[in-house]
């Protein structure tokens, strides 16, 4: 049974954050429901929020460029520029918040993501490092619930590959 609990931890000194989570499904299920546009929209938002793409080019150098619509009609766009794709085991990105355009918005920081998965048994191991231009960065993004709503949109998945 995998451990259905996200852990997110603090690593001050290299300014990153690291998330672990495991899912009950095989590595090819999970690393399509992270690499698939139409996938990603049914999971990615925190409820009562949703993920809508407007492009997605999974590919290196490709971009994906998706809103989080809110329940009163709010809209936060995001942009990530995807690097060091290895097909069903990793892959890099530089995300950042923009406008519908795709043009950063810079009062935001650009967040490096890099996301592994691996099999564990039938199931599947996604560890995520994320790191951030300053200390003060990573913290912003805390501050405003990344902890908490990725833990949720999680869930979310959850939900879904048990369909």
């Amino acid at each position: 049974m995998a451990n259905k609990q996200t852990e997110i931890s603090k690593d001050l000194p290299n300014k990153k954050l690291n998330v672990v989570r495991e899912f009950e499904a095989p590595v090819a299920d999970v690393w399509e429901a992270w690499t698939d546009a139409d996938t990603l929209d049914q999971w990615w938002a925190p409820r009562p929020w949703k993920a809508q793409t407007k492009s997605m080019d999974f590919r290196d150098g490709g971009r994906w460029i998706y809103s989080m619509n809110g329940p009163q009609g709010e809209r936060s766009w995001c942009r990530v520029d995807f690097n060091n794709i290895i097909a069903g085991n990793s892959f890099g990105a530089a995300v950042s918040f923009c406008d519908e355009d795709g043009n950063k918005d810079a009062s935001f920081p650009e967040m490096n993501w890099v996301a592994t998965f691996n099999a564990i048994g039938d199931d599947t191991k996604v560890e995520v490092a994320i790191t951030f231009p300053t200390t003060a960065d990573m913290e912003k993004i805390v501050g405003m619930g990344f902890s908490e709503g990725f833990t949720m949109a999680h869930g979310n998945l959850d939900e879904l590959l048990a369909k």
